[in-house]
């Protein structure tokens, strides 16, 4: 284990986050600021490879510690670093963004000696930018539900007496189809302002998920009409409570992104019991998200090249808020080539027992 730096009691007294990284990338010191920002204790992070504990990655998803350290620490003996957006795994394997500036160091024969770190949050800064970006995305979502509505009711209008029956009610079906991916989008709008300002707010009633998961697959399968889906639970599978309306959220989005990105014939939706808390769990026999990929599956706006890029990229990011609203945890496993299987969690207990809103 690298033994710590030693660093002026000033150091320990910044606001900013300090983090002093060796040749290796091993974390050699960290003052109090970053270990409140990482959520960390000294112990944690001094002599812990930041590549493995803090997995630093820029906004393509890439490392930023593999396999060099950056070109610009070759340019002289002491180079600095422009700020720059940085994604870490913090404690609680939660997804941080920072913004990083600091100073590369070389030893005389030129290798890198290690590098000092700044951190701060990038919440404040990215705030206005993260707002436009989002009315950007959605606004463009919006544009092709929204036309095709305009303009199948204006044929309608236009056209009644000349169209036929089965005519008629494709157009209406899709105008209502439309109208549900609008109110969708809305929805999604109204769910980021308040999970990002803490004020989503829970109505907890006690809930059967076996039977809210028979209904979500109805309703998916109304639209994919191809869906059959394997549903087990344990016996005696306890209600819970949660909000039935955010639940049903959750569970449509992942029974759709299985349908989309997978088999939907192949499905599988299995609930299990946990000690304090249920576990649902839905399992594809698609062809598996890379791994270079898993990272980024809960981020905004992330969206598959190698998919048929569709949506606003926020479901997931949605889903995971919600759960974690209710104290539960939604994570992702997958197998490229044999598909991915996305669980969550959900706590029993009675309602002044569950934390949240």
């Amino acid at each position: 284990m690298t033994a710590p730096s030693r660093r002026a009691p000033a150091v320990d007294d910044l606001p900013d986050a300090v983090v002093e990284l060796d040749a290796s990338g091993t974390l050699r010191y960290a003052n109090r600021a970053a270990e409140r920002l990482l959520g960390y204790g000294g112990p944690e992070l001094v002599g812990a490879s930041c590549a493995e504990l803090l997995q630093p990655r820029g906004e393509d998803g890439s490392s930023l510690l593999a396999p060099s350290w950056h070109p610009s620490a070759r340019l002289r003996s002491v180079a600095r670093i422009p700020e720059q957006e940085v994604r870490l795994r913090a404690a609680g394997e939660r997804e941080l963004r920072v913004l990083v500036t600091g100073r590369y160091q070389r030893d005389g024969d030129g290798t890198v000696a290690g590098a000092v770190l700044v951190l701060r949050a990038a919440s404040r800064r990215r705030g206005a930018g993260q707002g436009i970006e989002v009315i950007s995305t959605v606004s463009h979502e919006l544009r092709s539900p929204l036309t095709s509505v305009k303009g199948y009711t204006s044929l309608l209008l236009n056209r009644w007496e000349k169209l036929g029956d089965a005519q008629k009610q494709v157009m209406l079906g899709q105008v209502q189809h439309d109208a549900d991916r609008v109110t969708r989008l809305v929805q999604e709008l109204l769910d980021i302002s308040r999970l990002e300002t803490g004020r989503l707010t829970l109505r907890r009633r006690l809930v059967s998920l076996p039977e809210l998961v028979d209904r979500v697959l109805d309703k998916v399968g109304m639209v994919e009409a191809e869906l059959a889906a394997e549903v087990r639970f344990a016996p005696d599978f306890p209600e819970v409570y949660a909000d039935p309306d955010k639940v049903e959220q959750v569970l449509t989005n992942l029974v759709e992104n299985a349908a989309k990105y997978a088999d939907p014939k192949g499905m599988k939706v299995h609930g299990s019991i946990g000690p304090e808390e249920v576990v649902v769990a839905v399992i594809d026999q698609g062809e598996g998200i890379p791994s270079r990929d898993l990272p980024r599956v809960f981020t905004k706006f992330f969206r598959r090249a190698e998919t048929r890029p569709s949506g606003s990229g926020l479901g997931l990011w949605i889903s995971r808020g919600l759960v974690e609203a209710h104290g539960g945890r939604l994570v992702v496993e997958s197998s490229p080539g044999v598909g991915s299987t996305f669980r969550f969690t959900l706590p029993t207990g009675l309602p002044e027992e569950l934390a949240g809103p």
